[in-house]
């Protein structure tokens, strides 16, 4: 989204108008509010450019196709000379770890428990940009995760937390929990101060990951993360991760859950995040049998709509394999092992050999 006004191109805007900007967003229900440049070091740019040397995005060839505009906002947008960094806290009500235990329910990622984030936040970037050129005669655009933009660098540099070693935003007032999203603008704001690293000799995110993605601290190989291999990952899921996956049907928090700095955060007061009772714990066996109407219906305005009735149904399946052998869950696995999608029944054929040798004790 463009809102453009009579521009003046690299407006300096003092402390006061930037803390004018601060109370806006604040207004409009973000929760934290960063100032930085449009530009970001080589070092950040260099670092993507070896992270898809190593293939470590797996298939997302998307990240190479626009890696040149990854690199800096100004590489992206070159008329741009500050971004206004937001973030909007999506803090569950429990810890989403005790749900791994219920290997008869799914598991669903703690961002995707109700709507999705990208329009909610869009719609709030948008208020705030058409402000932004009314007030100060200036050009905006705005991103939410869809765009070739480094969200989690350009909301270090702009002080909304850092990076930790599991390569995600932690922040000292809410932990793990932050949705991130960002505004460049041809206006020169003061810069606010980068946020240290205060991961220390914690490794806590290194150790609980199930598949052992961290090739080592800070660097994540996306081919072996949860996240990836149920929402990325279109094919059939490697055998050799099916088992570490457990009762996870969409995305994994592990990594983010386990973080000590999750002391200070708290419970979104965004009642869109808030989990939708029929997501908060739901039964396998009634979501294996969805079929792609009812897929749509039950996860209406839901992220997880975005991966498809397939391969839902795929991640479903290789989570009933992981569970007890009770009857309804065995009829359920050879009932899918008829499926139109092969996708579906070879994870079905899975399923069943899991439980059948769960079932005969071997």
């Amino acid at each position: 989204m463009k809102e453009t006004c009579q521009t003046k191109q690299g407006r300096k805007l003092t402390t006061n108008g930037k803390e004018e900007i601060r109370t806006k967003a604040l207004a409009e229900g973000f929760d934290a509010v960063g100032f930085t440049t449009a530009t970001l070091p080589g070092k950040v740019g260099d670092g993507l450019s070896d992270w898809l040397t190593a293939d470590h995005h797996g298939s997302m060839e998307w990240m190479r196709e626009r890696q040149s505009q990854r690199r800096s906002p100004d590489a992206l947008w070159p008329a741009a000379r500050s971004v206004i960094m937001l973030g909007l806290n999506y803090g569950p009500d429990a810890d989403p770890l005790q749900k791994l235990t219920y290997t008869e329910m799914a598991n669903i990622s703690v961002y995707a428990q109700n709507k999705d984030y990208h329009d909610l936040i869009k719609k709030r970037l948008k208020r705030i940009g058409r402000w932004l050129c009314a007030t100060y005669d200036c050009e905006v655009k705005v991103f939410v995760d869809t765009a070739p933009v480094m969200e989690k660098p350009i909301a270090a540099q702009a002080g909304l937390g850092w990076q930790g070693k599991h390569t995600n935003l932690v922040s000292r007032e809410f932990g793990s929990w932050l949705f991130l999203g960002a505004i460049f603008t041809t206006l020169d704001l003061p810069e606010d101060n980068p946020e240290a690293d205060h991961c220390g000799r914690c490794q806590s995110c290194l150790d609980i990951c199930p598949t052992n993605a961290f090739p080592q601290p800070y660097q994540l190989d996306a081919r072996r993360c949860i996240s990836y291999l149920t929402i990325e990952h279109k094919g059939h899921i490697p055998t050799e991760f099916r088992k570490a996956m457990g009762n996870r049907i969409y995305g994994c928090d592990d990594c983010l859950a386990v973080c000590p700095w999750n002391k200070f955060a708290q419970q979104t007061e965004e009642m869109a995040f808030h989990t939708r009772a029929s997501l908060k714990a739901p039964l396998l066996v009634e979501l294996a049998m969805l079929d792609d109407a009812g897929f749509r219906e039950h996860f209406r305005a839901s992220p997880v709509k975005r991966i498809g009735r397939d391969r839902f149904i795929r991640n479903v399946m290789i989570a009933i394999g992981n569970s007890s052998a009770s009857p309804e869950l065995i009829a359920v696995a050879q009932h899918n092992m008829n499926d139109a999608s092969e996708l579906v029944r070879e994870a079905a054929r899975w399923a069943l050999e899991e439980l059948t040798q769960l079932s005969s004790g071997s």
